[in-house]
């Protein structure tokens, strides 16, 4: 689709794309209490609670009663930017998760990530940019008003749900979780006191896809009830695997949840919600790689564009640069045998590849793999809240217990090796090692490879927290190595808040509250495993074991956060419609973290070591080179402390329109970077981070009450924002200064009780503030002509070398000597690039550059360059929703024909900017009919989701230099289509 169709589409359509509730024209009960089916129109930008709105008999938009203030207020007299949606709202426009949240949320993204229950929801082009286990979120998720941490949140799916609140900007004065993006609320229904109810639906689609949801409440007493929810989905996957001719990324998954109400008075409440969710299906968190193969493989993936297809170069990985011919020369030669362990090598780096024989699918929904994906998680929690009414002051308590875990495994490359039947070196191996003739210690490394005595059945070993892998009986079979990746992660924590209110009839009111968090990861650990690496780790071994551990393994042992803040707003009323408020909040954060990076350290450790990590040749291992000493993990502790604030003034012109305007301080805290070697120079260290937010905007109503429309612009100062780069197969966190500004603009229109148009749009504009050099991995050369880019034998990365005087001839001629006196060829260009590039070792070169007449420099990450005034990731310009909604009546029956339209404006998936990391903009097209019997009893829907089956991609993630540069794409869901019928009473 154009966008010049895309535009004239809009103008027919004019599609709905806010906030929908339903009320019964006596004001009957709301859907989020009795599973309400029929969409009406309420206003576009703002908080949805109990209370909804219905058009008037006339035509008029009637106010709804919000809380986005934690107080009860009209919808258009709230100065400050939320959006929400009832339970109604959430099945009218077909959001069953946050994918499909955001679609309609205006300067809104999200996207699905790399790593287990990874996403980043973006919020005015702040998002979650900053990878790592102590890294906060910028946008604080919460239950019941009660913020959660590492929840599995995003993978669930919304049921019975009172609203969902999305509050864009700086929040903390109100939430017990700062936040410097915003705030999603997640409201579950309550247990309802008034009487016996009950919904449920069955929906049934393509993919073979069956969804259930039911609901049952039930008074006990006049002041006691419970209300049971839960659902069930099961599906086939969105994504087709040639290797096995099957699908993979389906879904089985579901969630119980138990509310109990307890009101012993009218004026205290108190509310136990507690819920269990699991999942254990095929969920594949990777939904395709690309690349623009590499040649000459120095970086396997070239850095120009991505071209569906095309498989990374396998000579560029670390797997593969190990168990090279080349390598092992150099490594263990001698000069009584200069060929040293190269005979046994698995290839030469400048032979084919292992994916040489490889055929990738171009279609986005289609793979080739052998590693199969798995995903498992569930999630434990109870919440509660007592509120009491004192008459002008009110109490609420609220907070909860939260544990879960996560596990899923992945197909590291999406790509099929080539088989090792053939392979010379192996069956060099296999013949030599097995005939006794490399001594005992090789041989029982080939017993444990090719127990069968043959090439066409490897063992290697899978991603296990002993570390010792296939040399511990922890393995896998396959005729060829299976590439795969394992994220794994537990955690559990406690919350406790407090808030007292007043309700003063003069002109000065308080809010204040106080919240204390404690989180704990008991394990976080993220596997890379290949058999090319339990075969190094042998070769390494020298005989006497294997050089520990096997596979890569990033490793949190402990990680623990204690945060408590204090918070409060004061209300003015400066005159009778000016109002003034003041907020404040301090933060104080502790964090600690215990990690460890290890693969292939050099200490050879037994084979019949039980644990690697307790074996004895481990106590030299050093897990921080940055401290003298031997340091087992690397131990750190910081603390960070900060005030933030926000004011506010709204000018109530008239009864239906608002002025106002607003500045917030928006903050973070800061962390810890995983260990990396010293010979990279990155902090230990990454600092907090801030926004000053400037916001003005209007909230109208016009036309008797058929037309509303609120406007909104914005200007953010940020200070210190965290942004993620890989380095040494490590994520470590940088902070750059950017600037945010943009606006908003949100109308819906009601003519008539039966017809509803409404329309959004936003322009965002983000920019890098101030002067930062940064490498960018895609190319080290930094785009000089005289930079040699170097694939590391040794370590899999790139390091550069660069001519003092900026000639091409001379750092070419130094790294041609070097690679000559090693037995390597000389540089040769790299296609996409304006340089050239050669395998070599960095530590050779830098070790010959320090001679004066060399010349040159040796760049251990590459050469920097400045990405001042370029897009903050995951933040397109213009972004726009329309819709259209008609009631038909008949009778007592009625038909509601709905469809919805967004698009999302391009955008980058890298600070870096470079073509080939901009994601083209996309729409999406949902549409349904659905006919609702008398009183709304029960109804029959039929809906298309993603109706132009939109196959676009909505994130990015550029993988290590060790691993060929390759790019993870994350895209939408493709098209659903199904009916679905439902009851209630």
């Amino acid at each position: 689709m154009t966008k010049f169709q895309l535009l004239a589409a809009t103008a027919v359509m004019l599609i709905p794309a806010n906030v929908w509730a339903q009320e019964g024209a006596g004001g009957a009960s709301t859907p989020a209490q009795e599973g309400g089916t029929t969409p009406v129109a309420v206003s576009p930008a703002a908080t949805q609670t109990d209370a909804t709105a219905t058009t008037g008999q006339t035509g008029g938009i009637q106010d709804v009663i919000v809380t986005a203030q934690r107080q009860s207020e009209v919808l258009q007299n709230v100065p400050i930017a939320v959006t929400a949606f009832n339970a109604a709202a959430l099945q009218a426009q077909q959001i069953n998760t946050t994918s499909d949240l955001q679609l309609t949320l205006p300067n809104i993204t999200f996207t699905k990530s790399n790593f287990t229950s990874s996403s980043s929801f973006n919020i005015r082009g702040i998002g979650d940019l900053c990878v790592g286990v102590t890294c906060d979120a910028a946008t604080a998720v919460h239950v019941n008003d009660v913020p959660v941490i590492g929840s599995p949140i995003f993978q669930n799916e919304y049921h019975d749900l009172e609203r969902v609140e999305v509050l864009r900007g700086p929040q903390g004065t109100l939430f017990g979780r700062n936040a410097t993006g915003g705030v999603i609320n997640f409201i579950t229904a309550k247990a309802d006191l008034s009487g016996i109810h009950a919904s449920g639906d069955i929906e049934y689609g393509n993919y073979n896809s069956l969804r259930v949801k039911g609901m049952f409440n039930l008074p006990l007493t006049d002041t006691l009830g419970i209300r049971l929810a839960g659902y069930y989905l099961r599906r086939d996957g969105f994504t087709y695997n040639v290797f096995t001719d099957s699908r993979i990324d389906g879904r089985d998954q579901y969630d119980i949840r138990a509310s109990i109400r307890w009101q012993p008075t009218p004026n205290t409440t108190l509310d136990i919600v507690g819920h269990y969710f699991k999942e254990d299906d095929d969920r594949s968190r990777i939904q395709k790689q690309l690349c623009h193969r590499d040649p000459t493989g120095v970086l396997g993936c070239l850095p120009d564009r991505l071209v569906p297809g095309e498989t990374v170069n396998g000579n560029a990985s670390f797997a593969a640069t190990l168990t090279s011919s080349e390598f092992l020369r150099i490594a263990t030669g001698s000069a009584a045998n200069p060929n040293g362990l190269s005979p046994f090598a698995l290839g030469s780096v400048y032979g084919p590849d292992t994916y040489s024989n490889f055929v990738n699918p171009t279609d986005l929904r289609t793979v080739n793999i052998d590693s199969l994906p798995r995903f498992r998680t569930d999630e434990k929690q109870v919440l509660f809240a007592l509120n009491h009414d004192f008459g002008t002051i009110s109490v609420k308590l609220d907070g909860g217990y939260t544990e879960g875990s996560t596990d899923s495994t992945v197909d590291y490359n999406l790509a099929v090796e080539n088989a090792y039947a053939t392979n010379p070196g192996l069956n060099a191996f296999n013949a030599v090692a097995g005939a006794g003739g490399l001594g005992p210690g090789y041989l029982a490394a080939r017993n444990l490879f090719l127990p069968t005595g043959s090439t066409a059945n490897v063992c290697q070993s899978l991603a296990e927290p002993t570390g010792t892998g296939v040399f511990g009986g922890n393995s896998i079979c396959a005729p060829r190595s299976l590439d795969f990746d394992r994220s794994t992660g537990s955690g559990r924590q406690y919350h406790g808040e407090a808030i007292v209110s007043s309700d003063f009839d003069g002109s000065f009111n308080f809010l204040i509250g106080a919240g204390y968090l404690n989180y704990n990861v008991d394990e976080n650990s993220y596997y890379v495993n290949s058999f090319a690496l339990d075969y190094a780790s042998a070769l390494f071994g020298g005989g006497n074991g294997y050089s520990a551990t096997p596979f890569f393994r990033n490793n949190s042992l402990n990680y623990r956060l204690r945060s408590y803040g204090i918070f409060g707003e004061v209300y003015f009323n400066l005159a009778e419609n000016v109002k003034m408020t003041l907020g404040g909040r301090y933060n104080h954060d502790e964090k600690h973290i215990e990690a460890r990076n290890t693969l292939l350290n050099g200490l050879v450790v037994p084979f019949n070591t039980a644990n690697v990590y307790t074996a004895p040749a481990f106590a030299n291992y050093d897990a921080d080179p940055s401290r003298t000493g031997i340091q087992p993990l690397a131990i750190n502790d910081v603390e960070f402390k900060r005030g933030t604030g926000r004011a506010v003034i709204d000018w109530q012109i008239t009864p239906r329109n608002l002025l106002y305007a607003s500045y917030s301080r928006g903050y973070k805290s800061g962390g810890v970077n995983p260990p990396v070697a010293p010979v990279f120079a990155v902090s230990p260290f990454f600092g907090p981070e801030t926004v000053d937010a400037f916001e003005i905007g209007t909230k109208n109503t016009f036309l008797n009450g058929t037309l509303r429309l609120n406007l909104t612009g914005f200007y953010y100062r940020y200070k210190q924002l965290q942004l993620s780069r890989i380095v040494a197969r490590t994520s470590v966190n940088d902070n750059v200064d950017a600037t945010v500004y943009g606006l908003e603009a949100e109308a819906i229109v009601a003519p008539s009780r039966n017809l509803l148009a409404n329309l959004n749009f936003s322009y965002l504009n983000t920019r890098v503030k101030n002067d930062k050099l940064l490498v960018n991995p895609q190319d080290p050369s930094g785009g000089r002509a005289d930079a040699v880019i170097i694939k590391d034998l040794q370590n899999g990365n790139n390091c550069a070398v660069v001519s003092k005087a900026g000639v091409a001839a001379q750092s070419n001629g130094f790294v041609g000597a070097v690679n000559t006196a090693l037995g390597l060829r000389a540089p040769t260009p790299v296609p996409g690039t304006n340089t050239t590039g050669a395998y070599s070792l960095c530590a050779v070169l830098t070790a010959n550059s320090a001679n004066p007449a060399a010349g040159v420099t040796v760049l251990q990450e590459g050469v920097a360059v400045n990405i001042r005034g370029n897009d903050l990731p995951q933040s397109p310009h213009f972004k726009f929703s329309a819709g259209l909604q008609y009631t038909i009546e008949a009778g007592d029956w009625n038909i509601v024909p709905r469809a919805d339209l967004t698009y999302t404006g391009e955008y980058f998936g890298s600070i870096f900017n470079r073509n080939v990391n901009r994601i083209k903009g996309y729409e999406v097209v949902n549409a349904q009919v659905q006919l609702n019997a008398p009183d709304e009893r029960f109804f029959v829907r039929a809906f298309v989701q993603n109706l132009t089956k939109n196959n676009a991609i909505t994130g990015l993630y550029v993988t290590d230099q060790s691993s060929g540069l390759f790019t993870n794409a994350f895209t939408l869901e493709p098209r659903r289509y199904g009916v679905a019928a439902g009851f209630r009473f």
